[in-house]
């Protein structure tokens, strides 16, 4: 007994907690390449800042939705407004910031 629980039922609260640390582990890899992507036009970007703020409108004082990181890559939209590129509905980053990836289209 642990603290009152039998050995039983404190493993299986464990192998439940680990399986669902493992499930949520293995999503965040999917969210993280789906958090501001959605580019069905073919073209992919890689960010050349220290950190690229996404923002909900192509405007610098536009809510921030998310970041990228210095080498991430991201799918994209051709669409360019006010020098932000769309990334996908309502996530829009700095064109200065994005370096398209040879052979995808980017417009």
């Amino acid at each position: 007994m642990i603290l009152g629980i039998p050995k039983k039922r404190v493993l299986m609260i464990v192998a439940v907690l680990v399986g669902i640390g493992l499930i949520y582990v293995m999503g965040a890899d999917k969210r993280a390449s789906e958090g501001a992507t959605g580019g069905s036009g073919g073209c992919q970007v890689t960010v050349t800042a220290d950190v690229l703020n996404v923002r909900a409108a192509p405007d610098v004082h536009a809510d921030i939705v998310a970041k990228f990181n210095h080498d991430a890559k991201t799918g994209a939209e051709p669409v360019v407004q006010n020098g932000f590129r769309k990334l996908a509905e309502n996530k829009w980053a700095k064109t200065e910031y994005l370096q398209p990836v040879a052979g995808t289209n980017c417009g």
